[in-house]
């Protein structure tokens, strides 16, 4: 990242008008957030923090956690005590969490200093999407060479250029108080790989900075996946990277103005189609087509287009014989009469 990313919450914090409190503006102040840094922390974070707050845990923690807490709801069970199932109201309060870790998160990468902000930060967690483990599973089931690896290996290896093209749209993008709205699509699944909260329709949970999408979306705003619909709340710029993501993976997707009260207790806009085409406006050409390229890259690395090839290897087991041929051998055998046995050399499917 480049210096020019502390523009973008400086900024939007300028236009937030009577929506946020004189307080949080004191608050969000880069002179106040740097003193409060000190008074918590005594420092201000250095790049191996920074770089912290963006990397998952390793797996091997991971796993130490989860057997932590099925001992934990064992010794529950074992003592007649059922554990409370997880509400509405606690899948609502960890999104709100999960939000205020985001914004927190992003807000510390901007106000770091040059020398401070981790040097191409997207290209030192590629290992952790689950974009890159997808499409590593996809090169090791490519026998038959139906995948462009070339092309994708080499987006892969220039992953460093999303971080200039997020910092070029941070020089251009007008300053604008966050908005919210959700996506859907068809079939209720999470192309843009936002992290999960909650309960899911489609068993494939994403971990908070576990996707390249979350990644590039938490420069703008924060976001989750929850049952069958992302939530986004942030700078228009998400709303049209997500609109361009889809359509170019020709993905069928319905994007609507969060209500008010949906997220309780994060500031938000919830505008109407008419104010969006009016932030819509507000960017200039330049802008959106850095955008658009930006989300031409992500949707070429995403798991929606490692499926597809995987897809189209699936296809190429089943056909990977002359069906017309053994039709025909198999109708010569049957006029005759006879059926092939083991040592019939032709091979019948």
């Amino acid at each position: 990242m480049t210096e020019p990313t502390a523009k973008l919450r400086a900024g939007a914090n300028s236009q937030q008008g009577s929506a946020v409190s004189a307080k949080k503006q004191s608050d969000m102040n880069p002179s106040n957030v740097k003193h409060g840094q000190k008074d918590k922390a005594g420092a201000i974070p250095d790049k191996a923090m920074l770089l912290s707050l963006f990397t998952l845990p390793d797996i091997e923690e991971a796993v130490v956690k989860e057997t932590i807490v099925k001992a934990e709801a064992d010794e529950l069970s074992n003592t007649n005590m059922q554990p409370p199932a997880a509400s509405e109201t606690n899948i609502a309060e960890q999104r709100v969490a999960l939000y205020r870790i985001q914004h927190e998160r992003t807000r510390l990468l901007y106000m770091a200093s040059a020398a401070t902000r981790p040097t191409y930060l997207v290209q030192t967690l590629k290992s952790q999407f689950a974009e890159h483990q997808q499409y590593l599973l996809a090169q090791q089931l490519d026998k038959r060479g139906l995948m462009d690896t070339d092309g994708v290996e080499r987006l892969w290896q220039q992953l460093h250029v999303v971080d200039d093209i997020i910092a070029d749209i941070v020089r251009h993008m007008p300053a604008q108080q966050p908005a919210g709205w959700q996506l859907t699509t068809q079939d209720g699944r999470n192309p843009l790989c936002f992290a999960t909260v909650g309960k899911l329709k489609n068993s494939k949970p994403i971990r908070d900075q576990g996707s390249l999408n979350s990644y590039v979306l938490g420069h703008f705003g924060v976001s989750s996946f929850t049952y069958d619909r992302g939530y986004y709340i942030g700078h228009v710029v998400g709303y049209l990277f997500s609109c361009y993501f889809c359509a170019h993976l020709s993905i069928s997707y319905g994007v609507t103005a969060l209500g008010s009260q949906v997220i309780a207790d994060y500031d938000y806009a919830s505008l109407e189609t008419p104010y969006m085409v009016r932030l819509l406006q507000g960017l200039d050409g330049y802008c959106k087509k850095r955008i658009y390229q930006l989300a031409v890259i992500c949707a070429r690395l995403s798991v929606f287009a490692s499926d597809k090839r995987i897809e189209r290897m699936l296809i190429a087991e089943v056909n990977d014989f002359d069906k017309k041929l053994q039709q025909q051998h198999l109708d010569v055998l049957l006029l005759q009469g006879l059926m092939p046995d083991s040592s019939d050399s032709t091979p019948l499917f």
